[in-house]
């Protein structure tokens, strides 16, 4: 891992999320995560604040040591224990049926295999819990998803895997889940980087 992925990344990626617009989603969907919760790309953990009284436990996985560091020291006094796990979500080091609610939020652009990804995420969800979800992806308007195909190539290099284009509800269905809400559109900026998926889905 270079000095860029490192140092620089983590850094801009913190400082990108903070945005006013993406705030505003997480306080809508991270407090219906209940019980014990495993979060798909804790980042800086920005969500942390977010979080309701009904968490138990947070299981915060993300590979960034930087971005960890960052999400420990949000975590400092949160009124429920909180795991670090410093791996990436293609193999989660959890039992069958360990968590009540998956959370995602801005991860699934980034996971080299987001498929297997929201796989294990099913696998480690016990009966009856919840994947609650707040990506950006594929836009349905062809001249959008054009510039979306067109900057893709680029923007994965320069940010840490991203894609654009994702078409994260297929994604979703195709791992085993029913989605049993789900709201889409975009938010305050770029129409190729902000075309939202948002809502909760269940294993099949």
């Amino acid at each position: 891992m270079g000095i860029y992925e490192k140092h620089v990344l983590p850094w801009g990626i913190n400082l990108a999320m903070r945005n006013p617009s993406l705030t505003a989603e997480r306080a809508k969907f991270v407090p219906l995560a209940t019980g014990t919760v495993l979060e798909i790309g804790i980042g800086s953990g920005l969500n942390i604040p977010f979080y309701s009284r009904g968490v138990k436990k947070l299981y915060a996985l993300d590979p960034s040591e930087r971005l960890r560091g960052m999400a420990a020291r949000r975590a400092v006094g949160a009124p429920f224990a909180v795991e670090f796990i410093g791996l990436s979500a293609e193999n989660i080091p959890l039992d069958g049926g360990a968590v009540d609610t998956v959370l995602t939020t801005w991860t699934l652009c980034g996971i080299e295999d987001a498929g297997r990804a929201l796989k294990e995420t099913r696998r480690v969800l016990k009966p009856g819990g919840k994947l609650v979800f707040v990506e950006h992806g594929r836009s349905p308007d062809a001249g959008v998803l054009a510039w979306q195909n067109r900057l893709t190539p680029m923007w994965k290099r320069i940010g840490g895997g991203c894609h654009l284009n994702r078409p994260i509800d297929a994604m979703i269905k195709q791992a085993g889940f029913s989605i049993d809400r789900i709201e889409t559109g975009y938010i305050k900026g770029p129409r190729p980087f902000t075309f939202l998926f948002k809502g909760l889905a269940s294993p099949d």
